[in-house]
């Protein structure tokens, strides 16, 4: 994607004027905060030397000042590691978020606290800065069978950045209170009580900026074509390994010192870059401005909310939810990729001679596997499997489970493959999209509005959340004619934003937060006859109904004005899918949880085995979701006896390897 001509021209002035403005604005509302604690004719006193006697002169020296150093030395950091990324890899949605560096660096983070706290726990920034290399090499390796491509550099970061919290999540569920301060961290918080941290960062990114000035010039180069950079003396492997060291170092030193800070490492250098900053030099600079100014008013705006509701909301989940809306403001102005470049690969497979065989055959497996799941089980004392006579005893406790959870995952595996045909975008599935985030968010609504509602009302809630989340992706898409690259981000920031307002319900320690905590694990404990029966019936209506659009789902990836001319009523279509979609991710959400990634998984599964018509597609995805997720409860139940793994923690750990090893795979793209 490339920055349109026409806002290009604007120049580095208007660039400028945009981070004087966003730094005035910052540095007046926490003058403005730093007023209401300590007058300002003692700010010096209180700075240096604080009255031992004087408690709010020793807030204001330990709490407040390094705060804000913080703050804006972390948003400068993550801006500038975030427009060398972008540079360097000539992706404008290359970030240490996107590309699974901030959640490499959490995950050693966290398992360093579990397993070895005295030592890799002791050194959370050379611990932050192994993980963030390792889950960016491992982007990199799988994004390299794909050629690099920008849909498949995102997609894969994605995919190691999902991984990677879905294990920092199984060992924070074992680890309770061990890992109890690293909840809040993780989200991103800014609060200090001395200057250590901010004594920390200081050498390190002074160090880390004067390389990244040594390395300007090989940088502006690596701009220009590889032959040209080539023929002006530069090794590109050399100095792209250099330049990404430097952004890696930058974005696992903020991650260490204060846990996930979300979208200012894109936020920043896509606004400097947008605004006319077309040298890399003033760009780095202004992008530095701004990231550092949006931490400092966000930051001072999430004080002033945690004071006024009693909360804890830290200051990452607030970013991640004013810098998403900035985000998609800034799309429209940058020119959209092809749409369907990527749509075909996770289709590519062998023609089926007799379709209906693989139909038989998933059944038949899925049958198999249901029963299985119902007779083996495991306890404290060892394997058991339910005989004749202890059927009756057992099968109700163990049944119900492996049902709902089949359910949610033929749901899911549905859902999917009516996004992907909707868009012609394979990496469109529920997850990515955020839908189930925004079925979190109206289950949330519908908690605080009664919390005692019915299974019919969460249901509505949850549904209405997705349908109007897709409503707008759906507009989006219009806008941009799918192009992949658009659509995804889209659905990122949407779904960042989404994640933002969960966890900002949850810092309002609400009894009812607990409830929401059960649905976002994905478990099953609680399935009982009556659930499961909802479930099920509600699953064996919606995806017939999804084999109502098999005409349209065939046609749909063929771009719009083909399907005009066949005869699609685009506008109606759409909607109903939307709508579908909509009921089917909730229905999955209250059964399994929002990321299981069964959506994404299910149909490039039967894409593979062959299943390349929807009427056929369709019902496989849902086969091969439902026994992916009732294989992940059971083995759920098993692993770690006595103690259970959530199926949809379990279904996570299961779905995103298949998809890296899918991506490794090169595979022809073809229309779908």
């Amino acid at each position: 994607m490339r920055v349109s001509k026409s806002f290009a021209r604007g120049g580095e002035s208007q660039a400028c004027a945009l981070a004087a403005v966003l730094a005035l604005v910052g540095i007046a509302i926490t003058l403005g905060r730093w007023v209401g604690q300590v007058p300002g004719s003692s700010w010096i006193e209180a700075a240096f030397h604080p009255a031992s006697g004087n408690v709010a002169q020793l807030v204001f020296h330990f709490s407040s000042l390094p705060r804000s150093s913080v703050a804006a030395m972390s948003g400068a950091a993550l801006a500038v590691s975030g427009a060398i990324f972008q540079h360097v890899l000539r992706n404008p949605l290359a970030s240490p978020v996107t590309l699974g560096v901030s959640s490499g660096a959490q995950l050693a983070l966290v398992a360093a606290t579990v397993l070895a706290p005295t030592t890799l726990g002791a050194t959370p920034e050379i611990t932050a800065l192994a993980g963030g290399v390792a889950s960016m090499a491992l982007v990199f390796a799988i994004a390299s069978a794909q050629g690099l491509s920008s849909p498949a550099l995102i997609l894969s970061g994605l995919s190691v950045g999902l991984l990677c919290g879905a294990l920092g999540h199984v060992l924070k569920l074992f680890n309770q209170e061990s890992l109890a301060a690293v909840f809040l961290w993780g989200a991103g918080s800014f609060a200090q009580d001395d200057w250590s941290v901010a004594a920390a960062l200081v050498p390190r990114l002074a160090i880390l900026t004067l390389v990244a000035a040594f390395l300007m010039r090989p940088l502006r180069l690596l701009g220009l074509a590889d032959e040209s950079a080539r023929g002006l003396g530069v090794s590109l492997t050399l100095y792209r390994t250099a330049a990404l060291g430097v952004a890696v170092c930058m974005a696992a030193s903020v991650t260490a010192a204060v846990g996930m800070i979300g979208f200012v490492e894109i936020a920043a250098p896509l606004a400097a870059r947008l605004a006319g900053a077309r040298r890399l030099g003033p760009r780095l600079a202004i992008a530095a401005v701004i990231g550092a100014a949006i931490l400092l008013i966000v930051d001072a705006l999430v004080q002033a909310l945690n004071e006024w509701f009693g909360a804890s909301l830290p200051t990452g989940a607030a970013t991640t939810f004013l810098g998403a809306p900035l985000l998609l403001g800034l799309l429209p102005r940058m020119r959209a990729g092809v749409a369907g470049e990527t749509s075909g690969w996770a289709e590519a497979g062998r023609r089926l001679q007799r379709p209906g065989r693989l139909l038989m055959r998933l059944t038949l497996l899925t049958l198999v596997a249901l029963v299985l799941a119902t007779m083996i089980g495991r306890t404290g004392l060892g394997w058991s499997i339910i005989g004749p006579y202890s059927w009756s005893a057992l099968a109700p406790w163990r049944g119900p489970r492996t049902l709902e959870a089949f359910a949610g995952g033929a749901m899911l595996g549905t859902a999917g493959t009516l996004l992907q045909r909707a868009t012609g975008n394979p990496m469109a599935g529920p997850e990515i999209l955020g839908l189930g985030a925004a079925v979190m968010v109206g289950l949330a609504g519908a908690l605080l509005i009664d919390p005692a509602a019915s299974q019919v009302t969460l249901f509505t809630a949850g549904a209405t959340g997705a349908l109007i989340l897709l409503i707008v992706l759906m507009g989006s898409g219009l806008r941009t004619r799918f192009a992949p690259d658009q659509l995804l981000l889209t659905g990122i920031a949407l779904s960042a934003a989404l994640d933002a307002v969960i966890f900002a319900f949850l810092a309002l320690n609400d009894p009812r937060a607990g409830v929401l905590l059960g649905w976002m694990s994905g478990s099953t404990a609680g399935a009982d006859a009556r659930s499961t029966s909802i479930m099920v019936v509600l699953a064996a209506i919606l995806v017939p109904i999804g084999l109502l659009f098999a005409r349209s789902l065939d046609i749909l990836p063929l771009g719009d004005p083909l399907a005009r001319e066949l005869g699609v009523s685009l506008t109606p279509t759409r909607f109903g899918i939307m709508l579908v979609s909509a009921a089917l991710t909730a229905g999955a959400v209250l059964s399994v949880g929002p990321m299981t990634f069964v959506g994404l998984i299910g149909p490039h599964v039967t894409g593979r085995l062959g299943a390349h018509r929807s009427l056929l597609q369709v019902p496989g995805a849902a086969l091969v979701g439902g026994l992916v997720m009732a294989l992940a409860d059971w083995l759920g139940r098993i692993v770690l006896a006595p103690f259970e793994i959530p199926a949809g923690l379990v279904a996570a750990l299961i779905g995103i390897p298949y998809l890296v090893v899918q991506l490794l795979r090169r595979v022809p793209a073809r229309s779908a």
